[in-house]
């Protein structure tokens, strides 16, 4: 008789083949990293920096203004701030910086200086001020978007924006087309551009040469 043959057979052990696809992602990646370094490593610090980024805080936004004067003064009075002072305060070459909350125009106009403010050359004012500017022989220009509830005692006044309280210029007073003066005013010379606003009474100061 001849020998039986097995019902089963066992499969040939097949060998397992390399994952095709990740030797393949990886060729390629070594070979765009080698082509092009600059813009893989680009991309990877745009991700890394997008994933680090911190969470900006909305109830404490607080931005950089537009200096409320500019120009070289002394000052004395209060400053009201709602935000955040850095910088150093001395006798020398110090210098501050205010970062302050964005203003809400529904609400009534707070003056950012509130005391005397004395200059000798040039003072530009760019923002609400209160209380006193002064200089013997200096000029003063307020912003058409400045406002000044101040006595004004200079020998130039330029008025673009608004002045509530009186202009004394020992030598001219010039208000621009937008400017608004409520107040009196007291000068040697005065000229008013048409679309200027001038509420109070007006009075020629005498020059010293004439008798």
């Amino acid at each position: 008789m001849s020998a039986a043959k097995p019902a089963l057979r066992a499969e040939p052990k097949v060998k397992a083949e390399p994952k095709s696809e990740t030797v393949r992602g990886a060729a390629s990646v070594a070979a765009a990293q080698h082509r092009y370094p600059s813009a893989l490593s680009a991309v990877s610090q745009t991700k890394h920096s997008v994933l680090a980024k911190p969470r900006r805080d909305s109830g404490h936004s607080f931005q950089a203004r537009v200096p409320v004067i500019t120009g070289e003064a002394t000052y004395r009075g209060l400053m009201p701030v709602d935000g955040v002072i850095t910088g150093q305060l001395g006798a020398n070459g110090s210098a501050l910086t205010i970062k302050q909350r964005p203003r809400n125009s529904t609400i009534e106009s707070v003056p950012e200086l509130n005391g005397e403010i004395g200059f000798k050359d040039m003072l530009r004012v760019n923002g609400h001020i209160a209380g006193k500017v002064f200089s013997f022989k200096g000029t003063l220009i307020v912003d058409g978007s400045a406002r000044v509830d101040a006595l004004i005692d200079v020998a130039v006044a330029v008025i673009n924006g608004t002045v509530n309280g009186d202009v004394v210029g020992h030598d001219r007073v010039e208000l621009g087309p937008c400017g608004v003066i409520n107040g009196n005013i007291s000068t040697r010379s005065i000229a008013m551009k048409p679309g200027a606003v001038f509420q109070g009474a007006c009075r020629m100061i005498k020059n010293e040469n004439e008798d």
